[in-house]
């Protein structure tokens, strides 16, 4: 263990962080600020084996993040994913952008590492220093992402990698996670593709800002693209009649404030942002509620963002400019009309809820193996003595207990 014994906390020794640790982070973070790419590749091994201390690297690397540009790529296995994102960051490159790459495949049933390794398929960029890969293991995560990637893409973001590219493992619906962490979403979908342009309806058609028929040359692309048109029409009709009912509800809202027709719209409201992965409408600025601006013209109202169909030859390159256009149009796009600020926001108070499930999690099971462990339990439960809430009570009462009496107390 690389912490030691610190100051005794309601009965109990707290592991503190020794100084060398707190040395070697420092070094490893300035290193990294600097541009060295071992210490960028010594902190995300750090970050995906969750070694001791990541977690304070991770909190050291937040105020260097916030510029770098995270697109992900995700869609059907065989669609051409890493063929495309080795024609972007080859795009990127000629720039003089750089680029940083997480490959998410799957997880080894063995050790847990990522088994496929698409650095194989990306060539183009090879011996580029300015480019750097990696692949990492969806370690089992249902949204085909790790619980790592989020903090990998700060380590890229804080080192000044300009563009940030995510590429998934490529499992249908589960997919979906990924609009936790990039900025712009891109799926693709190989051509004559009819069972997977149906498989978007469950889940990926949500989340979807740009959507690549990617090897438009094979038969089947054209088809293709006007089903995913359709299916983006009708997405756009759900969207809007859901905002229509938010703004007339909104507007009967008497004059001492929200009335329960306004919560109805607003649920509306919320509910086509869930849908659209995207957002409903987006305003230019939020509707405030300073008494001093009653008088000001409202601000209109900015075009919401319709998911765009291209296509793509990633292998021969064509189609590729158009779509790195469409992606600076969007990136625009979010920028103009706040939505980047919003999904920043969004994005975590995500990942605090994420730590508060993992960390009270890890504290529930510590004080039930303090207390023997589940199969102390259980006889009493089979026997009828008691039942699985009253031992979930017991376990967590005493810490509820404990953080009301800390919250009275600040």
């Amino acid at each position: 263990m690389s912490g030691k014994r610190g100051e005794e906390r309601n009965g109990r020794e707290v592991v503190s962080e020794s100084e060398s640790a707190r040395d070697d982070r420092s070094e490893l973070l300035e290193d990294l600020l600097a541009g060295n790419h071992r210490a960028l590749a010594r902190t995300i091994t750090k970050i995906e084996d969750r070694a001791p201390g990541y977690r304070e690297l991770v909190s050291d690397l937040h105020a260097h993040t916030g510029d770098a540009d995270v697109i992900g790529i995700t869609g059907s296995p065989g669609s051409g994913k890493s063929t495309l994102v080795d024609r972007m960051a080859e795009h990127y490159r000629a720039e003089g952008l750089t680029v940083g790459i997480i490959g998410i495949d799957p997880s080894s049933p063995f050790t847990g590492g990522a088994v496929l390794g698409d650095r194989i398929r990306m060539s183009s960029t090879t011996g580029d220093m300015e480019v750097f890969f990696r692949s990492m293991s969806a370690r089992g995560s249902l949204g085909g992402l790790s619980t790592a990637t989020a903090d990998a893409v700060k380590a890229l973001d804080a080192f000044g990698k300009d563009k940030v590219i995510i590429e998934t493992v490529g499992a249908g619906q589960n997919e979906i996670d990924i609009v936790k962490t990039a900025d712009t979403v891109c799926v693709l979908v190989p051509p004559g593709s009819g069972d997977d342009v149906q498989m978007l309806k469950a889940g990926i058609l949500e989340i979807g800002d740009l959507f690549v028929v990617n090897k438009a040359d094979l038969d089947g692309a054209d088809r293709t693209v006007m089903e995913l048109r359709e299916m983006i029409e009708g997405r756009s009709d759900r969207l809007s009649t859901l905002d229509a009912d938010h703004h007339d509800r909104s507007d009967r809202s008497d004059s001492n404030g929200a009335t329960g027709e306004e919560s109805e719209g607003n649920a509306a409201g919320a509910h086509a942002e869930e849908l659209s992965g995207d957002g409903p409408v987006t305003t230019v600025q939020e509707q405030g509620t300073d008494e001093s601006d009653e008088d000001e013209e409202p601000q209109p109202e900015s075009e919401p963002w319709t998911p765009q169909v291209l296509e793509t030859v990633a292998k021969s390159g064509e189609g590729v400019e158009e779509f790195l256009d469409t992606l600076v149009a969007h990136r625009e796009y979010l920028e103009s009309s706040g939505r980047l600020e919003r999904q920043l926001r969004n994005r975590y108070a995500e990942e605090i809820r994420a730590l508060l499930r993992e960390d009270s999690s890890a504290l529930v099971e510590r004080e039930l193996a303090a207390r023997g462990g589940i199969d102390a339990y259980l006889d009493r439960v089979m026997d009828n003595e008691t039942d699985p809430y009253a031992v979930a009570e017991a376990i967590v009462g005493p810490l509820r207990e404990c953080v009301e009496d800390r919250r009275e107390e600040e």
